[in-house]
């Protein structure tokens, strides 16, 4: 048996990878004032199709979806944000009329093709701000992510920047939009022909070379802006550039999903050449009501994991992780054993790795062992130790060794760790 194709078995030697990318996560939404919030790894079909919309590729072509023994049509979450929404209505948070900020980190699931950094079982961090209609928690949200790629040691990032207009504008744009790709129907795939009239904004998103040719000369989302839009827009960009965070516009950055208004942004790492998106937001001001709820203006982003481990790797930016004091106790004989579990559990409790013989080695196989497995110290219980209660404690660096009372091992060896004499 294997594991499924675009899946993977994350090991204890990479787990600290990702144990450190989401240490350092935790570290800054706590100091952004995010809470974390974990949802179901399934939800009703029908969730993301409202809330992701039904003519994007992700609910048309990627979404896990099965139904259930009671009949129920389930869906494996593609994204987070419709479930975090969910969990905003359900639990009634709007009913406080405060800005939450929630953050989340776990497996997503799409029917895509695998690739480099890509998988079908997928982890994403991400974070949204609900309740908040100032051009200032779009700023918020870039400086989160941007300032968490600079802890993590990343550079030459790209913030790619747009505005995909509102209720107002919009209908105005998506007119000419279909107008223009009518005149080249016959260069867009099949899928674009097909949601031309229903969301000519996802052909702009779409990655086929005939539908990125034609997309290349449509007319821009900036210049069919509302005024509050473009008021928006300009605030967005005064205030990142006083946060010191450059960006460039791309006025054919709409991203994937349905639910995004106004504010769309991309932040790219160069070096991860074609496929360089490691983080991907925006606004979305109406989801909140699509699936049932009340006006709650909302803004978010999405980082995927595996894309930024394989971005960290390639500049080799993971620290390898502090080893504690390892200690391995070698012991003879049934009562030595027992002995030797004792002071295993006082080590443990002082944080000092201890390890033991769990195979019924010969005390020449427990000493091999011992030094196989990188102890700092062996800690030697036989007859004679047991009939004086002290052990032998050997250096294994230095070769030298103590005869130490069983109690006061785990002090001596603590002491040794962290430099006390």
């Amino acid at each position: 048996m294997q594991a499924l194709r675009g899946t993977q078995d994350i090991l204890p030697e990479d787990a600290y990878k990702w144990n450190y990318m989401e240490s350092a996560i935790r570290r800054l939404c706590s100091c952004y004032g995010y809470g974390e919030i974990r949802t179901p790894m399934f939800e009703a079909t029908e969730l993301f199709q409202r809330g992701i919309g039904d003519t994007t590729d992700v609910v048309t072509k990627e979404m896990y979806t099965f139904t259930d023994r009671g009949g129920r049509s389930i869906t494996l979450r593609p994204e987070n944000t419709a479930s975090a929404v969910r969990a905003y209505l359900e639990h009634k948070l709007y009913g406080d009329q405060q800005v939450h900020k929630l953050f989340y980190i776990g497996s997503m699931f799409r029917y895509d093709r695998p690739q480099a950094g890509r998988y079908r079982e997928f982890h994403q961090f991400g974070v949204e701000v609900l309740g908040a209609d100032s051009p200032a928690a779009d700023a918020e949200v870039i400086s989160l992510a941007y300032t968490l790629f600079q802890k993590l040691g990343l550079k030459d990032l790209v913030l790619h920047v747009n505005s995909i207009g509102c209720g107002k504008c919009r209908p105005v744009y998506r007119q000419k939009l279909i107008e223009y790709f009518r005149e080249r129907e016959e260069t867009l795939c099949d899928t674009c022909k097909d949601r031309l009239e229903k969301n000519p904004l996802r052909v702009l998103d779409c990655k086929e070379e005939g539908c990125r040719a034609a997309a290349a000369g449509a007319p821009k989302i900036t210049d069919y802006l509302c005024e509050e839009c473009q008021a928006k827009f300009d605030a967005l960009k005064r205030y990142l550039t006083a946060l010191g965070i450059s960006y460039e516009l791309d006025p054919q950055l709409v991203r994937g999903l349905d639910y995004y208004t106004n504010t769309a942004f991309e932040i790219q790492y160069t070096p991860l050449g074609a496929q360089s998106a490691i983080c991907g937001g925006g606004r979305y001001d109406g989801l909140v009501e699509e699936i049932g709820g009340p006006h709650t203006p909302s803004v978010g982003f999405a980082v995927g994991l595996e894309r930024l481990l394989l971005a960290l790797e390639m500049q080799h930016l993971i620290p390898e992780p502090a080893k504690p004091r390892h200690v391995y106790i070698a012991a003879l004989g049934e009562a030595a054993v027992a002995e030797g579990v004792k002071i295993q559990q006082a080590l443990r409790g002082e944080g000092v790795r201890a390890d033991m013989d769990l195979q019924g080695r010969s005390l020449k196989g427990q000493m091999k062992q011992a030094g196989r497995s990188g102890a700092d110290y062996t800690v030697i219980i036989g007859d004679n130790e047991l009939a004086s209660g002290s052990a032998v404690v050997k250096s294994m660096a230095e070769g030298s060794q103590e005869n130490i009372s069983f109690e006061a091992i785990p002090k001596y060896i603590a002491e040794r760790e962290t430099g006390v004499q």
